[in-house]
């Protein structure tokens, strides 16, 4: 698809959203999140369009753009680049750290071959880390793309990662 007709369809999904989720400051969030879900991230692209879209005044104050990248940079389930088909999102908060963590991070690593952060060059895993999934009874805890494995050992993670092939 070349650059234009790309942009094209940002502006008609982007469009699309706000008209389903209302175009007021309050609906930034699930906009947003609706982009996030149709295109696997949110592209830079759609931020001034998102902005432009819901320029209608609270207390005669109008969205700035960085308002807009602010809500889509904070939200770590949110990503403003293009993740790999399958996100795993690895909990490094103290309690699973305390039951394993770093040996399953690891573990992860090497597997996947990616430090946190990255996507693999043939765009199949993400690795990210979050700061809690809020299953901490049952650390060390990761996600892959919306199943959660809890009670995770280091020699469960290429088991785990083969349901993916």
């Amino acid at each position: 698809m070349d650059h234009e007709n790309k942009d094209l369809d940002l502006a008609s999904l982007v469009d699309k959203v706000v008209r389903e989720h209302g175009a007021t400051p309050d609906s930034v969030i699930p906009i947003l999140s609706e982009i996030n879900r149709t295109l696997g991230y949110i592209p830079a692209g759609t931020l001034p369009e998102i902005r432009r879209r819901i320029q209608i005044p609270q207390e005669g104050v109008f969205l700035a753009d960085s308002h807009v990248y602010s809500a889509a940079s904070f939200y770590q389930m949110f990503s403003l680049k293009p993740l790999g088909r399958h996100v795993i999102r690895f909990c490094e908060s103290a309690p699973c750290h305390v039951e394993g963590g770093r040996q399953v991070i690891e573990a992860l690593q090497k597997e996947l071959g990616l430090q946190p952060g990255e996507t693999s060059q043939d765009q199949k895993w993400s690795l990210l880390t979050t700061s809690c999934l809020g299953v901490c009874s049952v650390g060390p805890v990761f996600l892959v793309d919306d199943d959660i494995f809890g009670n995770v050992t280091p020699e469960r993670v290429p088991e785990i990662l083969a349901r993916y092939e």
